[in-house]
């Protein structure tokens, strides 16, 4: 795909799993979204509760997880990793995450620049242009653990999909 740059992916499938993690409610009017949700890491950073769920992730990447009904301009924003047996928390949401065909979108730069803008060609250049369509079920945000100011920081977007 071509825009201002190729937009590569990959489709994948994709077992179900639990994510826990912190939750935000959060509006998409007026873009809100795109300001309050890098507030909303940037305080988990600052309260200790992203070290906590690194020492949980054991490792693992963190999750950005969008969920719910999208078309009310509403959508719970969680940030989490992936939920072990041995891990059970009563100060983090737990949620399952269903099994799914993935279209995965590499990000690369610093946050959340490059990722907001990655987000905004998924539904506006990739949607249109391809014979997929989006599946009611949570987006995924996935970070590796590291220095996410980097401009060669790489993340990932995970949409669910069908093919029309």
């Amino acid at each position: 795909m071509k825009g201002d740059k190729d937009m590569d992916y990959k489709i994948v499938e994709k077992r179900a799993f639990k994510v826990v993690g912190k939750e935000l409610q959060v509006t998409t009017k007026d873009g809100e979204n795109l300001k309050r949700i890098p507030k909303f890491w940037e305080e988990c950073f600052q309260n200790g509760f992203y070290d906590k769920l690194c020492s949980v992730a054991n490792g693992a990447e963190i999750f950005g997880v969008c969920m719910n009904d999208f078309s009310n301009e509403q959508f719970t924003y969680i940030i989490g990793t992936k939920k072990t047996d041995e891990y059970s928390s009563e100060e983090m949401t737990e949620i399952e995450i269903p099994s799914s065909t993935w279209a995965v979108f590499e990000s690369v730069g610093s946050l959340p620049d490059a990722i907001q803008k990655v987000w905004g060609r998924i539904f506006s250049e990739w949607f249109p242009a391809t014979s997929f369509e989006h599946v009611a079920a949570p987006e995924l945000e996935v970070y590796p653990q590291g220095n996410s100011d980097l401009e060669d920081y790489r993340c990932e977007v995970w949409i669910p999909v069908v093919k029309k």
